[in-house]
C-alpha cells in the first residue's frame, strides 16, 4: 500500500530513474565559468529554480491533478505545453529520457494491474515532470507532493553534480540545497495552488543561457554528463 514515504524514496537520488547521468545543464555551466564555487553554484541554482524550474515544478502537480482526475487529454496537453517551453532539442530528448527511466523504474517498484494510460499516445516517452506528477499520483500522493519532488529534483540534481566536477565540499553543497529548497516553498506552494489551471497557463520562466548551453554541451567529445 502506498505511503507518504514513498516520496522520500521518488527523491531518493540512489532510485535508479538515471539521474545520476544528468546534470541539469551545470556540467556546461561549469566549462563556460559560470559556476565555479558555492557561491556561484547558489545563484544557479537559485537561477534555475525560478525559471526553467517553475515551469517543471507546476507541470508535475499539474501531471498529478490530471492523473488524477483521469484526464488524458490534460496530460497530452501539458507535455505538448512543456515541450514548448523547452526550445533545446537536446534538452528535450534529456527530459524524456528522464522521464522514461523514472516510469520503468516505478512500474518494477510498485508494479500496478492498471495499464498506464499516458505512454501509448506518447511514442518518445513523458517529460521528466510529467513522470514525476503521474508517479507521484499512482502512489496516491498530492500534487504538492509532486511539485516539491520536482523541486528536489531541479535542485539537488545539479548539487549533486557540482560535487563531482568541482570537488566541492558535500557539507557546503547540501547546505545550499537546503537553502534553496527553502527558496522553493512559495514556488510549490503555487504550482499545487494552480494544479487545476488549463496547460497553456504553465509558467514559461526562460533561460536562455541554459537552452544554448545544452545545445554546446551536445557537441563536447569529453563530458561526464549527458546533459
Amino acid at each position: 500500500m502506498p505511503t507518504p514515504s514513498d516520496l522520500l524514496l521518488l527523491a531518493d537520488g540512489r532510485l535508479p530513474a538515471g539521474g545520476h547521468a544528468h546534470s541539469g545543464g551545470l556540467e556546461q555551466a561549469v566549462e563556460l565559468g559560470d559556476v565555479r564555487d558555492v557561491p556561484t553554484l547558489r545563484d544557479f541554482l537559485r537561477g534555475l529554480l525560478r525559471s526553467s524550474g517553475q515551469t517543471s515544478i507546476a507541470a508535475s502537480a499539474a501531471a498529478a491533478r490530471a492523473w488524477l482526475s483521469q484526464d488524458d487529454a490534460a496530460l497530452l496537453e501539458l507535455d505538448a505545453e512543456e515541450s514548448a517551453r523547452m526550445p533545446s532539442a537536446q534538452l528535450r530528448g534529456a527530459s524524456r529520457a528522464q522521464g522514461r527511466q523514472l516510469m520503468r523504474a516505478a512500474e518494477a517498484i510498485w508494479p500496478s494491474p492498471a495499464p498506464l494510460r499516458l505512454l501509448p499516445a506518447l511514442p518518445h516517452g513523458p517529460h521528466l515532470s510529467l513522470a514525476q506528477g503521474v508517479t507521484a499520483a499512482r502512489l496516491d500522493l498530492e500534487p504538492v507532493d509532486a511539485a516539491r519532488l520536482a523541486a528536489y529534483g531541479v535542485v539537488s540534481g545539479p548539487a549533486t553534480a557540482a560535487v563531482r566536477l568541482l570537488g566541492l565540499d558535500p557539507f557546503a553543497v547540501h547546505g545550499v540545497v537546503a537553502t534553496v529548497m527553502g527558496d522553493a516553498e512559495p514556488v510549490i506552494a503555487a504550482a499545487a495552488e494552480h494544479a487545476s489551471s488549463p496547460a497553456w497557463l504553465l509558467p514559461g520562466g526562460a533561460a536562455p543561457l541554459l537552452e544554448i548551453g545544452a545545445e554546446l554541451h551536445r557537441t563536447r567529445e569529453i563530458r561526464m554528463f549527458a546533459s
